[in-house]
């Protein structure tokens, strides 16, 4: 008797990372694509894809049981909120509720031993879920290579100029879609990827680096023009960004900038293994966004 295909449910489904996972999840029939979106217009837009989504809101407790009804696997990501605790936290427990048995989650770079406060509330999240008793593949992303086009809704880089707040500091890089990938190897192939704990990063550079590379791929003149993380602050502030998030993330560029946290220039070489490819270097990385970085 033919069997039903496992479920598989990616949140945030039309953000960054979890729209690449959908694109990277929609073509393979070995599983039933769920995205999970906060809106009928996003909902549309999907379904005018042959996508079939549900309506999911992480403060609406109330949307969870009926979107996790019948997933097999989930994609987990939140938003760059402390509120990801208790997101993180009720999700969970409603797909335990639901039978869910997979999970892959997004979280973020820095070994078990980290001090960078939202570092650890990742892995905080990370912990509930092995408590919880679920198959997981946990993702630590180094810095994504995308923040150098922007950084929630802040412009990074404009006519030839790269603002950032690191100092001359070298940082671990990866390309978002590369992330999405291995999250779809994980979400395809749980048995595989059960239990492991993935870093993702595999190109170190300082943003001085980045800008003498954009300039020898694109043919323009980049140059790198280092600010105070307080500068950050205000940015994120003006942006309406989430602000007891944000206060952390600029404690990490302060400490990266001093060279505080060590290690922040690691690089891994688990990719081929995990996808059967090679990893995207900056070189490649500014080729594919040529037009959004030229001017």
């Amino acid at each position: 008797m033919p069997t039903s295909k496992p479920a598989v449910l990616v949140t945030a489904a039309t953000g960054r990372i979890g729209g690449s996972v959908v694109r990277s999840l929609a073509e393979d029939d070995s599983i039933s694509l769920v995205a999970g979106v906060r809106s009928a217009a996003k909902a549309q837009a999907l379904a005018d894809q042959g996508i079939r989504s549900v309506l999911l809101d992480f403060d609406k407790p109330q949307t969870l049981g009926p979107a996790l009804a019948g997933i097999d696997r989930v994609f987990l990501a939140t938003g760059y909120s402390v509120d990801m605790l208790r997101q993180s936290k009720e999700f969970l427990d409603a797909a335990k509720k639901a039978g869910v048995r997979h999970v892959a989650h997004l979280g973020a770079c820095g070994p078990d031993d980290t001090s960078v406060a939202h570092w650890a509330w990742h892995q905080l999240v990370e912990r509930y879920i092995e408590w919880s008793g679920f198959s997981f593949t946990h993702l630590r992303p180094e810095a994504f290579m995308q923040n150098l086009l922007h950084y929630d809704g802040t412009q990074a880089t404009h006519r030839g100029v790269v603002r950032q707040f690191i100092g001359d500091a070298r940082i671990s890089w990866v390309d978002g879609d590369d992330v999405a990938l291995v999250a779809s190897r994980a979400l395809l192939q749980p048995q595989l990827h059960a239990g492991q704990t993935y870093r993702l990063g595999y190109d170190a550079k300082s943003y001085a680096e980045v800008a003498a590379i954009m300039t020898a791929v694109l043919g323009q003149p980049f140059r790198y023009e280092a600010q105070p993380p307080e500068v950050f602050l205000e940015e994120m502030r003006a942006a309406g960004a989430e602000m007891a998030y944000m206060a952390c993330v600029y404690d990490s560029f302060k400490r990266t900038a001093s060279g505080a946290i060590p290690g922040v220039d690691q690089t891994f070489d688990n990719f081929a293994a995990i996808t059967g490819r090679q990893p995207v270097k900056w070189e490649e990385f500014v080729r594919k966004h040529r037009t959004a970085l030229a001017y």
